[in-house]
C-alpha cells in the first residue's frame, strides 16, 4: 500500500508527502531527516492520511494537493473528497 499524508508544522504551515510507511516516515520527519521543509518548522504532527493501491495513485495525488490553495486543503482536512477540489472555481 501507498500513503499520501499531510503534516501540520509547529508554524501552522502544511506539508504534503507520500510514503509506504506513514509511522517511520513521521518520524523521519520530526528527526529532522525526512524534508529541509519539516526540519526548520518541528515538531511536525501528522494530521491527514489516505491509503491508495499505487504509487502513482499515491504521487498524482500529492502533486494535485500541493497545488490546491490552502483554503482548499482546509477543505480536505475537513473531510472533503480530494477529487472534489481539483476543479476551478
Amino acid at each position: 500500500m501507498y500513503y499520501v499524508y499531510m503534516l501540520k508544522c509547529a508554524d501552522e504551515s502544511l506539508y504534503t508527502g507520500w510514503t509506504v510507511d506513514p509511522q517511520k516516515r513521521l518520524k523521519a520527519h520530526n528527526d529532522g531527516t525526512a524534508s529541509k521543509y519539516t526540519r526548520a518548522r518541528l515538531p511536525v504532527e501528522m494530521i491527514y492520511l489516505r491509503e491508495l493501491s499505487t504509487k502513482r495513485e499515491a504521487m498524482s495525488l500529492e502533486w494535485h494537493i500541493k497545488a490546491l490553495p490552502r483554503r482548499k486543503k482546509d477543505l480536505l482536512l475537513q473531510g472533503r473528497d480530494p477529487y472534489t477540489l481539483f476543479k476551478k472555481d
